[in-house]
């Protein structure tokens, strides 16, 4: 369902009140409920994790005309025969061009998923967009059809351009991009490593259409004067939540929006599967001019946010036994593919002079696992060419462990994964529920996906406040 922006929800208030006390008549206008707004910002940091825990579907959206207490005619009922015949093509045709709908249609993608259903016909209109909803739910198709119907391929410019975390996620997206796209749109994946000074030269030549890009590289071929952003049409930040909370990343991602373009020529979109507190990041939005002040929040099942199909399974243990116990549950599970996350090595377990666990778990499974998978690590620390090389490798097909750190856990798309692996509990909700996405995102299929933590006894109620945040049920295993 779609309502208007409910901004006296706990989020923003400790009160329990409805969206009446801000939104009490249809002649309630934008400046009150900015003054109101404000006054309650006063007390609220935007920060994360928060509580996943919203009860409606909002497409939430603030301007400078008056706000009209008009529900009825934004409401959208539950999935109906009308709405599940509705295609892509129905959506799209008066937009995307047809060879490019047609090529959707060939790759398999012919209903709309539910965020792309209610996303599309808002994108299609030029508004400003935060798509919130679960992951593996189409939003990269969502804005990748978006760009496809407002790039003109006859012009010489950089017209779209799309923002990811990590250079993983940039290959997956682009590739995507380029098997859409017709041979006169050309993409560029501007991804770090030693293809940076072979795109410099290619930049120099032609621009290309899109552009898909870490912000590192993008700002560097930016401070370099080696691309211009003035003809750019859409702007997309991909895992907005994570950049914007990464101390890396945030005063890049800052300039970019800020600087090196204008709201008043492009069109905003942000995705994500998290965007805790996100009435507080709309509003931030609108006031630091990363978006136009009519921006869209449209949140796709707010009151599920991972997939039904997903079981969630934990086994206590303790930290000596974990290794053998993640043996056992590869023998007894048989997962066709998984991935194994593990934290980050800690500052103090390095200058203690331990090895990672990413060493320690990738040895152990080569040494004692006694299935066919090809094991293979996923880190950060690893340089462009060895990622690279592993990731492709995942694309090819067969079975696989893979050992990941949370680098994996953004956006990478691994339809054949299986089963996902807490070797170390993540550190907080948001990690659990993209740990937990990787899985369950082959296409047309309903079969079960497995998620499973192995715990200590004292970590067992930070596991519970993970199932209270993201709403979902965790059964005990044991050996």
């Amino acid at each position: 369902m779609i309502q208007p922006l409910d901004t006296s929800s706990s989020t923003l208030s400790s009160s329990s009140s409805s969206s009446s006390s801000l939104i009490d008549s249809n002649t309630c206008t934008i400046t009150t409920i900015k003054q109101k707004l404000e006054t309650e910002m006063q007390c609220l940091s935007w920060s994360f994790p928060c509580s996943f825990t919203s009860k409606t579907c909002f497409i939430s959206s603030l301007n400078n005309t008056s706000i009209h207490s008009h529900s009825s005619s934004l409401s959208i009922s539950p999935i109906t025969s009308q709405h599940q015949l509705l295609t892509l093509q129905h959506i799209c045709k008066h937009h995307v061009p047809q060879h490019i709908l047609q090529r959707v249609e060939e790759v398999g993608y012919i209903t709309p998923t539910e965020i792309q259903r209610q996303a599309l016909p808002v994108l299609f209109s030029g508004r400003d967009c935060i798509l919130h909803a679960q992951t593996g739910s189409g939003k990269t198709l969502a804005y990748l059809l978006l760009i496809f119907s407002v790039i003109n391929t006859q012009r010489s410019a950089v017209q779209a351009l799309i923002v990811v975390p990590t250079r993983e996620l940039g290959m997956q997206v682009a590739k995507v991009a380029r098997l859409l796209a017709d041979k006169s749109c050309t993409i560029m994946a501007l991804l770090d490593g030693g293809t940076l000074k072979r795109q410099k030269t290619w930049l120099k030549a032609e621009p290309p259409t899109i552009i898909v890009g870490t912000l590192g590289s993008l700002c560097q071929m930016l401070e370099k004067h080696m691309i211009k952003l003035e003809s750019m049409r859409v702007l997309i930040v991909d895992e907005v939540d994570f950049m914007f909370n990464s101390s890396n990343q945030v005063s890049s991602l800052r300039k970019l929006l800020i600087s090196y373009s204008s709201i008043n020529n492009r069109q905003t979109i942000f995705a994500s599967a998290s965007i805790p507190q996100h009435r507080r990041f709309l509003y931030d939005c609108i006031q630091q001019k990363w978006t136009k002040s009519d921006v869209v929040h449209i949140h796709a099942n707010p009151i599920q946010p991972m997939p039904a199909r997903l079981e969630h399974r934990f086994l206590i243990c303790s930290r000596s036994e974990k290794h053998s116990a993640l043996l056992s549950l590869l023998q007894s599970d048989t997962p066709q593919s998984a991935i194994i996350f593990v934290n980050e090595q800690s500052e103090k377990s390095k200058k203690a002079g331990n090895a990672p666990a990413t060493t320690v778990v990738i040895d152990a499974l080569k040494n004692s696992h006694q299935g066919s998978h090809e094991v293979l690590l996923l880190e950060e620390k690893l340089n462009f060419n060895s990622r690279a090389a592993s990731f492709a490798e995942l694309r090819q097909g067969g079975s696989y462990l893979l050992v990941a750190t949370d680098i994996a856990g953004r956006g990478v798309d691994l339809p054949d994964t299986t089963h996902i692996y807490n070797f170390d509990l993540p550190k907080d909700a948001v990690h659990y529920l993209h740990r937990a996405g990787r899985t369950g995102r082959k296409p047309f299929s309903e079969s079960k996906c497995v998620v499973t933590s192995l715990i200590t006894s004292e970590e067992r109620f930070v596991l519970q406040r993970y199932e209270n945040e993201l709403l979902f049920v965790c059964k005990e295993l044991f050996l």
